[in-house]
């Protein structure tokens, strides 16, 4: 399935209200996934020795602001493509290898996907709807299933 011109334009807009404030939202997106699954913290390794705590650790900020954009262009991406691509600094092989030797799984990939559209929600809750959700689950997917394809 392609994402929909609907679909982009909601994934686009809600990004846009909320990306002025993107580093709050994306550390409150990794934050929500160790709650959920704590020993996730281990599998990066820029945290397993650091002494920095979470909400203040630089990479991990920098990294989920890259989820949140990552997701956000992959709507873009399929409408004009149909199909992700990533730019010329990361590549769909790296981020494949990345996340095989890491020792992701589908059941994080999937709990990472709840904590995007919770922090979603909570960013934008006079946006959210079934359809918004959809529309960001949508194009996670996508991007998901263009990392697991180089894993």
């Amino acid at each position: 399935m392609v994402i929909t011109a609907r679909q982009e334009a909601l994934v686009v807009s809600s990004w846009n209200e909320m990306k002025d404030d993107a580093p709050t939202y994306a550390l409150k997106l990794y934050l929500r996934l160790f709650e959920i699954i704590p020993s996730a913290v281990k599998r990066f390794s820029f945290l397993r020795d650091s002494n920095v705590p979470l909400e203040k650790n630089a990479k991990l900020k920098a990294h989920a602001a890259g989820v949140f954009v990552m997701t956000c262009e992959a709507a873009t991406q399929l409408r004009k493509t149909g199909r992700v691509n990533m730019g010329a600094n990361t590549s769909m092989q790296h981020l494949g290898a990345i996340h095989f030797k890491a020792g992701i799984k589908d059941v994080h990939f999937e709990i990472l996907k709840f904590a995007l559209v919770e922090t979603i929600k909570e960013g934008v809750p006079y946006m959210w709807s079934e359809e918004l959700k959809e529309a960001w689950s949508e194009s996670y997917d996508h991007l998901v299933a263009a990392i697991k394809a180089e894993m």
